[in-house]
């Protein structure tokens, strides 16, 4: 992702910047997809892994990246504390 378009995005919900989300998260967060405990904002399932995301500063928010474009809609936004185990910073 391009870095100065990196540095504007902020979470919608907390305003918090948004950092890429590092590949110890990302394949703690797709283990859980997979095992079909991932719920989204909505209170709808996660049910496809995540080839890239965007994370709050505080490690609380999760925001996909489809085709290179980050999905900031609170609705579709992934809790990290509904997952066992996902890695702090």
């Amino acid at each position: 992702m391009d870095r100065k378009l990196l540095d504007l995005l902020v979470c919608p919900l907390t305003r918090q910047p948004l950092l890429p989300l590092d590949n110890r998260g990302l394949q703690a967060l797709n283990a859980a997809i997979a095992a079909g405990g991932v719920v989204r904002g909505d209170g709808d399932a996660q049910s496809q892994a995540l080839r890239e995301a965007l994370i709050t500063r505080d490690r609380k928010t999760v925001y996909r990246i489809d085709d290179g474009i980050p999905v900031l809609l609170t609705e579709d936004a992934i809790a990290t504390a509904q997952l066992d185990g996902f890695p702090s910073a």
